[in-house]
């Protein structure tokens, strides 16, 4: 459940899919290269061992072969173009969401040592887990109000930073339903590795009855509710039916995936 290594091998998502194609080309083209160099090594150690009536003469003054040295360089250029151009391709179109699609949009803040995530479409909020809607983009919009760290749910894509005093933004979509696991990809502290949280992927229909129900009973999160969570340490899972606006930097109108992403943070009490 927590091996982040073999569940980026099972892609749940689109952006999962495409990045593990991308690691996919780039090890075979790497084993391409590993191949070459062992049949170059298994000829050396068979022609060039010094034995009664070997085949090749050892030469120690061999010097320079112009075509042998044109060759090594373009070999490993070649292999580099192959990786470097659909890398290229797909993180450039990994950074736009997909077209006519309204996301799900989610404020994410790492904090000492636990996450909390704000849904301001549904005006809810939720701590070290997070629902989602299957078949559908999800905006993560992230930042942090402590060390930097970074957001990696492993099955749906790829880790992006959170930093305070700016919003970093990452699409990602989940394909089926299901529970996929998420945690802290960077050093942070002493209880970094406990940074672990929940996703649950369910039909949007379901999101929306959950999201209307979170609000309609849930309690609402209090500034000192926040600042027990600014607080260092670890903690379990809450639900708030409301959150204080203050509680994430200003985004302002216009902000986008591709666009510019360096925020002012706007007065938050809760930092007082």
């Amino acid at each position: 459940m927590h091996w982040p290594a073999f569940l980026l091998l099972h892609p749940a998502g689109p952006v999962g899919a495409s990045e593990l194609h991308l690691m996919e080309e780039a090890a075979i083209a790497m084993g391409f290269v590993i191949l070459f160099v062992f049949v170059l090594f298994a000829v050396a150690v068979v022609r060039f061992r010094d034995r009664p009536g070997r085949r090749a003469p050892y030469a120690p003054h061999f010097r320079e072969h112009r075509w042998l040295e044109i060759l090594w360089f373009v070999i490993p250029a070649l292999i580099l173009t192959v990786i470097a151009v659909p890398t290229v391709r797909q993180t450039y179109a990994l950074a736009s969401l997909p077209t006519a699609q309204d996301p799900v949009v989610v404020d994410v803040t790492s904090l000492d040592w636990k996450w909390l995530f704000e849904y301001p479409q549904q005006h809810i909020a939720t701590v070290n887990y997070l629902e989602i809607p299957t078949g559908e983009p999800v905006l993560f919009e992230l930042t942090a109000n402590s060390p930097m760290n970074t957001f990696w749910i492993p099955q749906l894509g790829g880790m992006e930073y959170t930093m305070s005093g700016r919003v970093l933004p990452l699409w990602l979509e989940a394909s089926k339903p299901g529970v996929y696991w998420g945690h802290s990809g960077n050093f942070s502290g002493i209880d970094y590795e406990e940074m672990f949280f929940r996703v649950k992927a369910v039909p949007p229909a379901e999101f929306a009855r959950w999201a209307a129900s979170v609000h309609a009973t849930a309690r609402p999160m209090t500034l000192a509710d926040y600042r027990q969570l600014l607080r260092p340490g670890t903690t379990g899972e809450w639900t708030f039916g409301s959150y204080p606006a203050s509680t994430f930097p200003k985004v302002p109108t216009g902000f986008t995936l591709s666009g510019g992403m360096y925020m002012v943070m706007h007065d938050n009490p809760a930092n007082n």
